[in-house]
């Protein structure tokens, strides 16, 4: 089983690379928005999910453990294969797919590449009551890792949702309450401004 991978980018095409590691390229299956960072020639770490079916072996890569951890969890939702799964993040951030499924918003979820109405509804209702997934990282992310961004926005995100459950808000209404300043803000926001910012919203 590979877990990650680390060498020299050698080809970039469509939907895949191939990734030079010690003069053995690995073909690996990337989304849009993680080849956008990739440059041929030069060194490049991916987070690997790799899935065998029957007779097939196939490496998926992401540029942050964050991205691959969302990646599985978009495919425990019943018509969602890899190619939905990078579509959605390719469309949204982690963050943004988070505030998408609290509000139930479909309409940014179908927004990825041949993704329906239909499994657009599916992924925002499967997804608006549960946290975040975690990772491959005991307790959490990784410190100095490429997603340290994304991490801490989930972070801030997951500390104003539990300060409006300790006053007394049920988790879902909080959930919503939290991705709907989130969103007015943006994603850089602090978490007092965050947590002001809901309570306001909600006339408290």
């Amino acid at each position: 089983m590979i877990g990650k991978l680390n060498g020299v980018v050698d080809t970039i095409g469509g939907g895949e690379m191939i990734l030079d590691v010690g003069g053995v390229g690995y073909l690996v299956q990337c989304g849009s928005s993680t080849l956008r960072t990739l440059i041929v020639g030069e060194t490049a770490t991916l987070h690997i999910e790799t899935i065998m079916r029957q007779d097939m072996l196939r490496l998926f890569g992401f540029a942050s453990e964050e991205e691959r951890a969302w990646f599985m969890r978009l495919q425990d939702i019943q018509g969602v294969g890899p190619k939905a799964a990078f579509a959605v993040l390719d469309a949204l951030s982690p963050g943004e797919l988070m505030n998408a499924a609290a509000l139930e918003d479909k309409a940014s979820i179908a927004r990825a590449q041949g993704v329906g109405p239909r499994i657009a509804a599916r992924i925002a209702g499967e997804l608006k009551d549960k946290p975040p997934p975690l990772g491959r990282a005991l307790g959490g992310f990784i410190p100095g890792d490429a997603a340290a961004p994304v991490a801490a926005t989930l972070s801030i995100n997951a500390e104003a949702v539990s300060a409006l459950v300790n006053l007394g808000l049920a988790q879902p209404d909080a959930q919503r309450a939290i991705a709907s300043a989130q969103r007015e803000l943006g994603e850089d926001t602090g978490l007092d401004s965050l947590i002001r910012t809901a309570l306001k919203d909600m006339g408290r």
